[in-house]
């Protein structure tokens, strides 16, 4: 059998199948159609491989129904099972990490799903399972998946954040509530909110809790309250419910309406497990209406206890603080020093008496130096006067233009001279230079004479 594809290729990077028989000896097993196979000439297991994969291949993509039995995540894909809703018929799938981006981030075992499959069998195992392209939840799933978007877009712009959101009031006087009518969920709040604190005030706003007229009066109700002036908190409140009943607390236009509001929102819609859009975006979410109410009210009981705890600690504090300050106002008083103060002063009269007088004794010691010292320069100095050598004998001549006559040459013959002595000055005339030896002896006279007028 011979067939259409080039030599070393089956059109799919498969191996080429062609006939090469000899004559006289059986066909080669990659030569044999599956179809045409007998015991004496079987087809190969690449070949019947190939053929059941170019079978599947013409399928294409199948959307089925059914649940999902496991759901096993290894490397980012999945590996998973779907059963068939009425029997036990069940196929083996896998969603690879690039496809699971886009699908719900809530598929889980046991969920109720249509999805996009496309047979996958390979051909070098045998092995054969369904690659999965779309997979949401059936009925609901599809109202889910685009709350999930909604809330993914909302999550973008920041209506979410904490930081955005604003802080409930210790005490609110008044509470607006928007509930439904006699329902049980205004019965919990205000029932609750009563026990907690008595004098609370509540001003309902009625709206319908599901079904078309939710969403408008709801929003409708939420800017009533959010105007009045005196309501200092808003609860929405309903007694839970399936996931159908609760889109109403989904819609964009209410999520958009509380994000607006200038009054704190709370969100009570249902259960633990409910979660609305509006428990996103309110500034605070309770997981019941009775939740809500012990919230946002607080316990008198508990306020009472607190003030009377606070009370005692304080008043134990300050009974501690006046007992160690009387014990350390005790301890100072009880001090000497204190006791008799007039002791500090009599302790440094004795100091002070002997550092006067050791005072007074250095300062007369060095008075006394000092008068000796000065007598010592004073005679020293009149010893050295030019005074002192006038009043032994001798005189200093001038002349008249004031200079000192150190040389006879000076004062010529006929020339005055201003002669001072000892007691006073005297006017002479110079009867000019005279011998030396003339002066020799008058020296030699004056000095045998001063030791004379010494003694």
């Amino acid at each position: 059998m011979t067939t259409s594809q080039p030599p070393g290729s089956n059109g799919r990077g498969g191996p080429a199948f062609s006939a090469q028989q000899v004559p006289g000896e059986a066909p080669p097993p990659d030569s044999v159609h599956p179809r045409d196979s007998t015991p004496h000439a079987p087809t190969s297991v690449s070949r019947l491989n190939e053929t059941i994969r170019s079978f599947i291949d013409g399928w294409g993509s199948v959307w089925v129904e059914g649940e999902i039995t496991s759901w096993n995540v290894r490397g980012g894909a999945v590996y998973g099972g779907l059963k068939d809703l009425g029997t036990e018929a069940a196929i083996q799938f896998r969603i690879w990490s690039s496809t699971r981006q886009r699908l719900p981030g809530d598929l889980k075992v046991g969920d109720h799903v249509i999805a996009c499959v496309k047979a996958d069998y390979y051909p070098k195992t045998g092995a054969f399972s369904f690659a999965v392209s779309s997979m949401r939840h059936v009925g609901l799933g599809d109202q889910l998946e685009r709350l999930e978007r909604l809330r993914v877009q909302l999550r973008g712009e920041g209506l979410f954040d904490a930081a955005r959101k604003k802080p409930i009031p210790f005490l609110p006087h008044v509470i607006g509530l928007i509930t439904g009518e006699n329902s049980d969920a205004e019965k919990d709040v205000r029932r609750n909110a009563e026990l907690r604190w008595p004098q609370v005030t509540f001003r309902t706003k009625y709206a319908a809790v599901q079904g078309d007229r939710c969403v408008p009066e709801t929003i409708a109700a939420l800017k009533a309250l959010d105007a009045a002036p005196d309501v200092d908190v808003i609860i929405i409140a309903r007694g839970g419910g399936d996931p159908q009943t609760l889109l109403g607390f989904s819609d964009e236009r209410l999520v958009r309406a509380v994000a607006a509001a200038q009054t704190p929102v709370v969100s009570a819609i249902g259960h633990e497990n409910d979660h609305p859009l509006l428990d996103d975006v309110a500034d605070l979410r309770a997981s019941t209406p009775t939740d809500a109410a012990k919230r946002v009210v607080p316990d008198v009981a508990e306020q009472r206890a607190l003030v009377a705890q606070l009370r005692s600690r304080m008043t134990t504090r300050l009974t501690q603080r006046l007992s160690h300050d009387i014990a350390q106002l005790e301890q100072l008083r009880s001090r000497p020093v204190l006791r008799a103060p007039e002791s500090m002063i009599d302790s440094r009269t004795q100091q002070l008496w002997m550092h006067t007088s050791r005072g007074r004794e250095v300062i007369e010691r060095r008075l006394s130096q000092e008068a000796r010292a000065t007598a010592e320069l004073r005679a020293t100095l009149r010893a050295l006067s030019p005074a002192a050598t006038l009043a032994r004998g001798y005189a200093i001549a001038h002349l008249p233009a004031g200079d000192i006559v150190r040389d006879a040459e000076q004062a010529p013959a006929g020339s005055t001279v201003l002669v001072r002595v000892g007691r006073g000055s005297f006017s002479a005339r110079s009867d000019g230079p005279v011998d030396e030896g003339d002066g020799e002896t008058a020296r030699t006279d004056a000095a045998e004479r001063e030791p004379r007028m010494e003694a």
